[in-house]
């Protein structure tokens, strides 16, 4: 009987050499094929002999990840559909999964990659949910450190995974136990899967989701409406739509006595006799949780441990719900986090192609940003505070060494997947926003974006678009090329300009942001005609600048105070409703295209809606003649 643990140790421990030495009857790869491979169908036959044992460690060269698959014939033939148990090895041996699997080489010859990924996670989010295995299965994306889009293609469809270390594999009545058990999980899931592919078959459309998604141009988003109206609910229904609840969702009820960042992100604490440690909260653990997921391999870059991220396809948002967030003063608890996340920054294709000539690491995208938790903390503590800080940030097994390593040095950045997204109520118990913070953030009127219809109370007739993320930090012309609708963005600035124009002098002057904003809605949406784009417009007016607008009738008036008559006819209201009526004629009075909903009878089909800032700029200038002020808010 072959010993599979030491099988197990000799494959992991000479692959490195192996992989640089001819691949034509090597021994190692005799040995894979031939004893491995004997060794695992010996296991399986006790209980499952009709099962096919294949392993593989290239076909004329050597792979980048060596596999060994053991597939149920009622259930798929090769690795390149369906589900089964497979061992992968990773790319540099420095160890092994033992992992319930999904091939998605013939998913995406009939979908596409990215939506075959898209139908393994679904799956995988339902299998988790549903069979039950003991606490020593991890339940998240594996890392291989694959080079190949082959080898990559192996990690995002995992379910269920066990990983055994090069320098700690377990005997071999362990792993045979673990092979019996993952069977086991098999059995359970085989008909999960079978279930699964009647209901879903090759459809666009899984168990109702929308597979297009829409990139927002901000990860920061506030929820604005009074109370009751689904805000919490909707952020929760987009983390169903785009990942799963477990893993790509949080919700933090914010506290009236928060009044300064560690309420959020935590601190050190110095009580007790142990020494320093830091207290980690929610939001710290969700945002390297959000991480796990960008993270596709460590490598040293120009001399110094970088990273380097999985395709952005196959990387999930991660959406924190911030609950009632003006309960207490968000420019003092929330400061950090404002003022980090200007410093995100994903480099230009220009910047790219350098970065890629100077570096031996090839790259289809590279993000920065400065770190929401300084490397000054982890200096702080000693050797025990830091034990419990990457316990505590469930870093502590040894596959995450290396984001241990990276966070002690360099801190921890904010993930470019996180969507941070705040639910407001402006009413006599809350606090309001400073400019600040609402140039920082796409403010969303609920009651505008997504009304209440009572007539769709039982049956709903429409449904929000799934959002993620934005790749984008910066609009370049290149960035504009594919924008049918204004491919250079003059138009664009035009408008914006003429906007400008009309605050010129005012406390809600625009800068930079917000042209840089507008373009980076434009770069989402893609509009391909002259309605469409006014459609963007309009709702980054809702968005970004109609809610900077408030005050009085002279802090809004464009002569002074003196003349009454002049300040009622004249005021910045009444200005931009004149231009807007002018600069987006096609929409102002016989509507446009809801960007942010559908329906669920036909994706295909536009819904239509009313101009938004058309009917909010009316509200709020019926406010300020009625009350003598006025504002965004309700």
């Amino acid at each position: 009987m072959n010993n599979l643990q030491q099988l197990l140790q000799e494959i992991t421990g000479q692959w490195e050499s192996a992989k640089n030495q001819p691949f034509t009857n090597h021994p190692l790869a005799n040995k894979f094929r031939n004893e491995f491979v004997a060794a695992v169908k010996e296991i399986v036959s006790e209980v499952k002999p009709e099962f096919k044992i294949n392993g593989s460690v290239g076909a004329g060269n050597w792979a980048n990840v060596p596999w060994l698959s053991i597939l149920d014939p009622d259930v798929t033939k090769t690795t390149q559909d369906g589900l089964y148990p497979v061992y992968l090895f990773k790319s540099d041996g420095s160890g092994v999964y033992l992992s319930l699997n999904q091939g998605t080489t013939i998913p995406a010859k009939k979908l596409g990659k990215r939506k075959a990924v898209q139908r393994a996670r679904y799956f995988s989010e339902e299998a988790r949910e549903k069979i039950k295995t003991s606490n020593s299965w991890s339940r998240g994306d594996i890392n291989l450190l694959a080079k190949t889009p082959l080898g990559k293609s192996y990690e995002a469809p995992n379910i269920f995974s066990k990983y055994y270390p090069c320098e700690n594999i377990p005997d071999h009545s362990v792993l045979k136990d673990d092979i019996f058990e993952i069977l086991n999980i098999y059995e359970n899931s085989k008909y999960l899967w079978i279930n699964f592919n009647e209901k879903i078959g090759d459809s666009d459309s899984l168990m109702g989701k929308s597979i297009e998604m829409q990139r927002l141009s901000k990860p920061f988003v506030l929820m604005a409406g009074i109370s009751g109206t689904g805000k919490t609910r909707f952020i929760r229904q987009q983390a169903e739509l785009t990942g799963n609840l477990r893993e790509t969702y949080c919700l933090i009820p914010v506290r009236p006595d928060w009044h300064d960042p560690s309420d959020l992100l935590g601190y050190i604490s110095r009580l007790g006799q142990e020494g320093p440690c830091y207290v980690v909260s929610d939001f710290l653990r969700f945002i390297v949780r959000a991480w796990k997921d960008v993270v596709h391999e460590f490598s040293t870059i120009n001399g110094r441990l970088d990273w380097v991220g999985r395709d952005l396809d196959n990387i999930r948002p991660f959406w924190l719900c911030l609950d009632e967030m003006n309960l207490a003063p968000v420019e003092q608890y929330f400061a950090d986090f404002l003022a980090i996340l200007e410093t995100r920054k994903f480099l230009s294709e220009e910047e790219l192609q350098c970065f890629n000539t100077d570096s031996n690491v090839e790259r289809s995208y590279v993000y920065s940003s400065d770190s929401i938790l300084k490397p000054e903390i982890f200096s702080q503590l000693d050797s025990q505070g830091l034990l419990k800080l990457r316990a505590d940030l469930d870093l502590d097994e040894s596959l995450f060494d290396s984001f241990w390593e990276y966070f002690r040095i360099n801190g921890i950045p904010l993930p470019f997947n996180l969507i941070v997204a705040g639910t407001v109520n402006m009413d006599e118990t809350t606090h309001g926003f400073s400019r600040k913070v609402i140039d920082r953030a796409l403010t969303i009127d609920f009651g505008e974006f997504f009304p209440n219809d009572f007539d769709q109370f039982f049956e709903q007739r429409s449904e929000p678009i799934p959002l993620t993320y934005p790749c984008i930090s910066s609009v370049t012309r290149s960035d504009l090329k594919d924008v049918d609708a204004d491919p250079d963005g003059e138009k664009t600035v035009e408008f914006l300009t003429g906007i400008n124009e009309l605050l010129r002098g005012s406390p809600f002057e625009l800068a930079y942001r917000a042209l840089n904003e507008l373009l980076l809605s434009v770069a989402s949406h893609c509009p391909k005609n002259e309605r469409d784009l006014m459609a963007v417009w309009d709702d980054f007016l809702m968005m970004k600048i109609l809610p900077r607008v408030e005050g009085d009738q002279e802090k809004l008036s464009v002569f002074g105070a003196d003349d009454v008559d002049l300040v009622e006819k004249n005021n910045i209201l009444v200005n931009l409703g004149n231009f807007l009526e002018r600069s987006m004629d096609k929409i102002w009075d016989d509507g446009r295209k809801d960007l942010f909903k559908t329906s669920i009878d036909d994706r295909s089909k536009e819904l239509n809606v009313p101009c938004r800032s058309k009917n909010k700029i009316g509200w709020m200038r019926h406010r300020l003649l009625s009350n003598g002020f006025t504002s965004f808010w309700p």
